[in-house]
């Protein structure tokens, strides 16, 4: 290292901003919540599962408790765990759901193991239950680790029905105020998105709503708080939609596909450089 350099790091400031939660410890929690929801081992001793959530408990209402106060950390930590056990049984639910729906999958144990979608559910079922209770930057903490970890990027605030399946999932995006029905089946790289991106928009619905029984194919974009896609319709690949479809409806794109073959074929001369 040069001089030069040692004597830009020495002149450097560093602009701290105040962050009121351990980052580390609530990825470590919602890891906790997530995995002693399915212990991955033949017969998980109940005791030592208790074990793990009093701890995940204890972290989460430290965190909390530095954001509003011990009686609020208090409060909010026994509501969080009031509702576990019904988080657990509702995602205990989904995941049968992926196991019907996707031929690959050949035991639930895979689905829970292996799937970045069931992954990335779990982590929005909490996130947004903790979203419900007022931690807006816990809940977002959580969403944001699992959007790394799969990427899948759920906003906390999105209201997710019954049976949620995201096949493969990387790259879905679901923005914050999206509402999705019941047997919903999106692929990856969907947009459930805004089709303006304005703080004044803060408080309006910017995202569109997913009735029940729909089918979204990959890559398809979805976009305004206005837009609806009504119940029992499929959405096809590639497709761009800024406006309501009524009940049963197919929206795909129109591509003219165009097959030959190669032996004995003259290529013409018409490279473009």
């Amino acid at each position: 290292m040069t001089d030069k350099t040692r004597e830009r790091i020495a002149q450097f400031s560093p602009q701290p901003i105040h962050i009121p939660i351990n980052k580390c410890e609530l990825e470590e929690v919602i890891e906790s919540l997530i995995n002693l929801m399915f212990p991955i081992c033949n017969c998980p001793e109940k005791l030592h599962v208790q074990k793990g959530l009093q701890s995940a408990a204890e972290k989460l209402h430290a965190n909390i408790a530095t954001l509003h106060n011990r009686q609020a950390a208090d409060e909010k930590t026994e509501a969080f765990f009031a509702l576990y056990p019904a988080l657990q049984e509702r995602l205990y639910k989904d995941a049968a759901c992926y196991l019907q729906y996707d031929p690959a999958a050949k035991s639930l144990e895979e689905v829970v193991i292996t799937y970045p979608g069931f992954y990335a559910l779990c982590a929005h079922r909490i996130a947004h239950a903790l979203y419900q209770l007022g931690l807006p930057l816990i809940s977002r903490l959580f969403s944001e680790h699992a959007h790394a970890k799969v990427g899948i990027d759920i906003h906390p605030a999105a209201r997710i029905g019954k049976n949620f399946f995201m096949d493969h999932g990387t790259g879905i995006v679901i923005g914050e105020t999206a509402e999705i029905g019941n047997n919903v089946k999106i692929y990856q790289g969907v947009t459930l998105g805004a089709l303006y991106v304005e703080k004044k928009l803060s408080d309006v619905k910017r995202h569109p709503t997913v009735e029940d029984n729909v089918v979204i194919y990959a890559n398809a974009t979805i976009l305004g708080g206005e837009t609806v896609i009504a119940h029992d319709s499929v959405i096809g690949g590639g497709t761009w939609l800024t406006q309501s479809v009524i009940p049963y409806s197919l929206v795909y794109n129109s591509v003219d596909v165009k097959i030959r073959t190669l032996k004995d074929f003259q290529m013409p001369h018409d490279f473009v450089i």
